[in-house]
């Protein structure tokens, strides 16, 4: 799924699968986790099992993916990319440097946000936009997850390029959706919506537009989203 949020010269992997054989990691992302609960092991391994694999599609050798302050993987020099993993999903997204600024990836489960996270994680104006919670079973878009996953989806592309916290009420986010002209708010055919959003950042850096671009899709039960910035960036928006 997170390979439809991108542009064709980004590298995806995904998988639905919940483990991987313990001897796809390198000794040194063993050692990250040796300790950790068997969740903890799987998301991590499967993570990187992804990412070996969008490594191959860009002509790259294996090669083992550890990680600096808050977890933020630490690719080989030349590339960029992102992780993400969460039950039932788990991608990788990478692509050169020549190419890509930053990039961010998140997938959630299409569910509601738990009890007050989504006065923590929020605008008064998202939460304005975005409408009251919808109930579970009802078939209506979560829109407090898909805003939530977008916003992690800005931090993993905003910190690797400034090394400064973004905080989830730093950006505020607005989403258009572009598969249902008629702008429903269930999933169409049951199951699947897409759209784009825009997060105005409200701290700003000269490395990076102050409004950052991105795409949201929701498919078999997951909130996927994805931003991309190009080396270029200026140029595009004429700065």
């Amino acid at each position: 799924m997170i390979e439809r949020l991108l542009p064709a010269d980004i590298s995806c992997a995904a998988t639905r699968a919940e483990t991987v054989p313990d001897e796809t990691l390198f000794p040194e992302e063993e050692a990250l986790i040796a300790k950790s609960v068997a969740k903890r092991r799987n998301d991590f391994a499967t993570a990187r099992a992804c990412a070996r694999r969008a490594m191959a599609q860009l002509g790259l050798p294996p090669v083992a993916v550890l990680h600096g302050h808050r977890g933020r993987p630490l690719w080989p020099e030349g590339i960029v990319g992102s992780l993400t993993h969460c039950d039932g999903y788990r991608a990788a997204a990478l692509a050169r440097a020549t190419d890509v600024l930053s990039l961010g990836i998140d997938a959630e489960p299409h569910a509601p946000l738990p009890t007050g996270v989504r006065e923590l994680v929020t605008l008064p104006a998202e939460r304005e936009r975005i409408g009251p919670p919808a109930p579970e079973g009802t078939g209506e878009i979560h829109w407090d997850r898909v805003l939530f996953s977008a916003k992690e989806s800005v931090f993993k592309t905003w910190y690797p390029v400034t090394g400064v916290e973004l905080d989830f009420i730093q950006a505020d986010l607005t989403f258009r959706r572009v598969d249902d002209p008629r702008g429903g708010e269930g999933l169409k055919g049951g199951s699947a919506a897409e759209g784009t959003f825009a997060a105005r950042l409200l701290l700003t850096d000269p490395a990076l537009p102050t409004t950052l671009h991105g795409h949201w899709r929701i498919e078999d039960g997951i909130v996927a989203t994805a931003v991309l910035v190009r080396p270029d960036w200026r140029v595009i928006a004429g700065v």
